[in-house]
C-alpha cells in the first residue's frame, strides 16, 4: 500500500485493517499548497496518491476530519481533509493548534524564568556552584541520547504495522542517531576516550519510550517524541555551543548540524502532530498532555551528566 504525506510516500509491508485505515486516513492533509486524495482499490489492496494544487481546495473548506467512502463493485474511494491550524479570515491571523495552545503550556509550567523569560512557571533552582562538565560527562551524554533516538526511531521505523499513524514521523531530518554515532567516534578517537556502556539515564527513559509503544499509548510516545526531538532544537543547541567552547576548542560536532532549513523541517513534523492531534478526542488529548511532566524527567536526566547529577554509570 502506498500513501504520500507531505510529498513523500510511505509504504506498508501488509495490508492495512479497516481500523488502520480510519486512523491514518484523517492525516491525508494538504502540505503547504497540496492535497492529497487517497484511492483505496478494493479488489487489488493497492493504494494511489493524487497530488492536487491549492486552486482545487474550495475556498470553503475548513478544518474537517470526515470520511468521504464511496464503494462500487470495483473499488472504494476514501478521501479525508485535515487543514493546519486554521486561519481567521477577518483579521487573517493563524488560530494557534494543539501544539501553540496545549502541549505549550504544559511545557512552560515546567521551564523557569531563566529557561523562558516569558513564559516560564517554575521555581529557580539554587545552584551554590556552578558544575564543570568533562570530556568524560559530554561523552557520556550523547551515549545516552544516541540510546533514547534509537528507541524513538525504532518505534516509527519498526512499528508502523500496528500504528501506521506512526508512518508520517518516518525520515523527517530531525533523526540524531547517524549523527551522534560520528560524535561519539571522534571524541573516542579525538582524545583517547574509553567509550562508555548507555547508563541507567538513557536505559530507563529509552525502556520508558518502548514501553509506550508496547501499550498502544501513542499520544503519551508523540508527546515524548515532540519534546525531546524539539528541545534539542533550541536549548539543546545552546547547550552544545557551551560544551564546544568549553571542551572541543569550538569544534561543532555533527550532533547540532541538520540536513536542510531546520526551521521548514521542524514545521512540517508539527504539522504532522497537528494532523494526528485533529483526530484524537479529549481523552487523547489529555493524556498526550499529561506525559509532558516525564518527558521533561526523561530528558532532564540526560542534561544532568553536563550539570552535576547524577550519572547512573
Amino acid at each position: 500500500a502506498l500513501f504520500q504525506f507531505s510529498s513523500k510516500p510511505l509504504s506498508y509491508s501488509s495490508p492495512l485493517t479497516i481500523d488502520q485505515i480510519m486512523r491514518i486516513a484523517p492525516m491525508c492533509s494538504y502540505s503547504q499548497s497540496a492535497l492529497f486524495l487517497a484511492v483505496i482499490f478494493a479488489t487489488t489492496n493497492e493504494v494511489t496518491a493524487f497530488t492536487f494544487t491549492q486552486s482545487h481546495r474550495s475556498s470553503a473548506l475548513k478544518r474537517c476530519n470526515t470520511l468521504f467512502i464511496q464503494s462500487s463493485s470495483s473499488s472504494s474511494c476514501l478521501w479525508s481533509t485535515v487543514s493546519k491550524p486554521s486561519t481567521d479570515a477577518s483579521t487573517d491571523t493563524i488560530t494557534p493548534g494543539f501544539i501553540d495552545t496545549e502541549l505549550r503550556g504544559a511545557a512552560m509550567k515546567l521551564h523557569t524564568r531563566s529557561q523562558a523569560p516569558k513564559e516560564g512557571e517554575a521555581k529557580e533552582v539554587e545552584r551554590t556552584e556552578p558544575y564543570v562538565p568533562t570530556l568524560d560527562d559530554y561523552l557520556k551524554f550523547l551515549v545516552d541520547s544516541k540510546h533514547v533516538y534509537e528507541a524513538l526511531e525504532d518505534a516509527v521505523n519498526n512499528h508502523a504495522d500496528a500504528h501506521p499513524e506512526l508512518t508520517a514521523f518516518q525520515n523527517t531530518g530531525l533523526e540524531r542517531t547517524l549523527a551522534l554515532e560520528a560524535d561519539i567516534q571522534y571524541l573516542v578517537q579525538t582524545y583517547n576516550l574509553t567509550r562508555p556502556s548507555v547508563g541507567t539515564m538513557g536505559s530507563e527513559y529509552a525502556k520508558e519510550i518502548r514501553q509506550m509503544i508496547d501499550d498502544d499509548d501513542i499520544p503519551g510516545f508523540i508527546c515524548h517524541y515532540y519534546n525531546f526531538y524539539f528541545a534539542h532544537t533550541a536549548g539543546g543547541r545552546m547547550i552544545g555551543k557551551k560544551m564546544s567552547a568549553l571542551l572541543l576548542n569550538k569544534h561543532g560536532l555533527e550532533f547540532y548540524k541538520w540536513d536542510g532549513n531546520l526551521n521548514k523541517i521542524k514545521d512540517a513534523v508539527k504539522e504532522s502532530i497537528e494532523s494526528l492531534a485533529a483526530v484524537w478526542n479529549p481523552e487523547q488529548k489529555a493524556q498526550c498532555v499529561a506525559a509532558t511532566a516525564g518527558a521533561f524527567r526523561g530528558g532532564g536526566g540526560l542534561n544532568a551528566y553536563l550539570f552535576g547529577g547524577k550519572s547512573g554509570h
